[in-house]
Parts: C-alpha cells; sequence; structure tokens
C-alpha cells in the first residue's frame, strides 16, 4: 500500500505531487526548498534554508514512521557554488553519523528566492540495525 504525506505546501496542490511517498519500507521525500511553510516565509540566508528544508523533511519522515536516521540517499540542488559552504555546514551536522549516499548539483530552481532544494530516500529501520 502507498501512503501519500503533505507538508501542506501551496506547491503541493498546485503542482501535483505529494511531500512524501511511503512504499512498502521506502519513504521518498520530493525535493524540499527553504520555505518555513506555517509562514510562506523563505529565508535569505542558505543556512536557513538548508535548516527549513530539513525540518520539514524531519517531518514528513516522522509522519511515514521514520526517521532522518533512516536516510540512505540525499541528493543537494544549489543555484550558486557560493552556496555550497553554508549548505555544507549545516548539512554535515545533520549527516554526520549517518552518511547516506550523496549527489550535489548545481542548478536553476524553479523561483529567484530559493539557493536549496534537499531530496531524500529512506528506508524504515536501518537506524536500528
Amino acid at each position: 500500500m502507498v501512503i501519500h504525506i503533505s507538508s501542506g505546501s501551496p506547491f503541493e496542490a498546485r503542482i501535483g505531487y505529494s511531500r512524501a511517498v511511503l512504499d512498502g519500507n521506502m519513504v521518498y521525500v520530493s525535493g524540499t526548498t527553504g520555505y518555513d511553510y506555517k509562514t510562506m516565509v523563505m529565508p535569505d540566508d542558505v543556512r536557513d534554508q538548508a535548516r527549513n528544508a530539513f525540518a520539514t523533511i524531519s517531518h514528513a519522515l516522522e509522519e511515514a514512521g521514520s526517521t532522518i536516521k533512516d536516510v540512505v540517499r540525499v541528493r543537494y540542488y544549489i543555484t550558486d557554488m557560493a552556496h555550497y559552504d553554508g549548505l555544507v555546514e549545516v548539512a554535515g551536522k545533520v549527516f554526520a553519523e549517518i552518511r547516506p549516499a550523496a549527489t550535489m548539483l548545481v542548478c536553476g530552481l524553479t523561483r529567484p528566492e530559493m539557493k536549496v532544494e534537499i531530496e531524500v530516500t529512506a528506508r524504515l529501520g536501518v537506524h536500528e540495525r
């Protein structure tokens, strides 16, 4: 059975996607930007954007019965290499012990205020091993 999880982001309804999809023991979390979805405010600093993205991702994983410790794959999208150090500072703290497979791409994002987008895949129970 597939379960669709929403963060309440207006982008999800408008574009037609789920924040996360739980399929068996796998959780696929969509690319997540740095909006605070309660206020719909995007901070200017890439570190704050990354923190917000990880908070949204963590919440989606928890709704799926998972945690950030279950992440096995992460993809980072940044709009400029100038944002690399700020993203790495935050991501390094989140994943220091978890060490998922990772990819980083420099690309354009859909809104000019977006500096980073983070996508993860998790497998339920990985952190229990």
